[in-house]
């Protein structure tokens, strides 16, 4: 059992997400950076999916009980009672807070991530508070090893052209993937905001679709995690896990799932440059 001491910046208990409720408005949601996630459980023990506390910013806590933490960065530590333990995100994006067992908060619509948007999960469905106790879970224990490698935000981000390249000029995928474009600070859990060439729609061609060649101006279409979307100034947005599940700016590109962990590392002021995912 864990307290929070201080807090400062966003902090929130995430895991894998919960899967099956996109029809009912509800995203996946889970960790911005999936591979950190299974790092700091590893270092702790836990299966790569157990439920830790995501860190934008810095966190201090006290144990209330004797238990055993660690961070996505290989720190691991056994706490007395009494004891404190600082963590920090430093010039990364996230950094994960596992505790062996990982933290019981309540198992909401097949998952323990807190969804800010809509005010479940996690800790009483909101961000954490210096005061907030924290309880270990039973999450199946494993002797920590190797852990397992993380996220290269350097890389370039493999795309495939999405459903709504009628609706752009021509030559806008080439563009999208000739083009060098820096990460915005007011990205967050709900997109990746890009500025850079802008993606600019045909002319007349920049209401709502169905992603098979018609118009039907405003005329939302479902979003998924990754989906590249471009509003009006041109500059895109790669949806992150708190993603609306629907949406009516036009999809140029879909991120790869295997780079989700990636473009969730990206910090304010990162180049982007993508690649062709075929």
């Amino acid at each position: 059992m864990i307290r929070i001491a201080s807090v400062s910046g966003l902090a929130t208990v995430q895991d894998a997400g919960r899967r099956g409720h996109m029809h009912e408005g509800v995203p996946v949601g889970g960790a911005l950076v999936p591979e950190l996630l299974a790092r700091a459980n590893a270092a702790a023990g836990n299966p790569p999916d157990a439920a830790a506390i995501e860190l934008m910013g810095r966190l201090t806590i006290e144990a209330l009980a004797g238990c055993v933490v660690a961070t996505d960065d290989g720190r691991r530590e056994e706490l007395a009672v009494g004891s404190r333990w600082a963590a920090t995100c430093a010039r990364d994006r996230a950094r994960y807070l596992a505790v062996r067992g990982g933290f019981d908060v309540p198992v909401v619509l097949g998952g323990r991530g807190t969804l800010l948007v809509a005010g479940i999960g996690g800790h009483e469905g909101r961000a954490l508070r210096s005061g907030d106790v924290l309880r270990a879970g039973s999450a199946p224990l494993r002797p920590p090893g190797i852990l397992p490698a993380g996220p290269d935000r350097s890389a370039p981000i493999a795309v495939f052209p999405g459903p709504d390249l009628h609706r752009f000029e021509a030559g806008v995928f080439d563009l999208l993937l000739g083009g060098s474009f820096l990460v915005d600070p007011a990205s967050d859990r709900t997109g990746i905001r890009l500025s850079g060439p802008p993606l600019l729609p045909r002319a007349g061609a920049d209401g709502g679709g169905d992603g098979n060649g018609n118009g039907n101006a405003g005329v939302s279409a479902p979003m998924v995690r990754g989906a590249v979307q471009v509003p009006p100034s041109g500059q895109p947005v790669l949806l992150g896990p708190d993603h609306p599940t629907t949406g009516g700016y036009p999809v140029v590109a879909l991120v790869a799932r295997a780079c989700f962990g990636a473009v969730g590392a990206l910090v304010p002021g990162d180049t982007v440059r993508f690649v062709s995912g075929r």
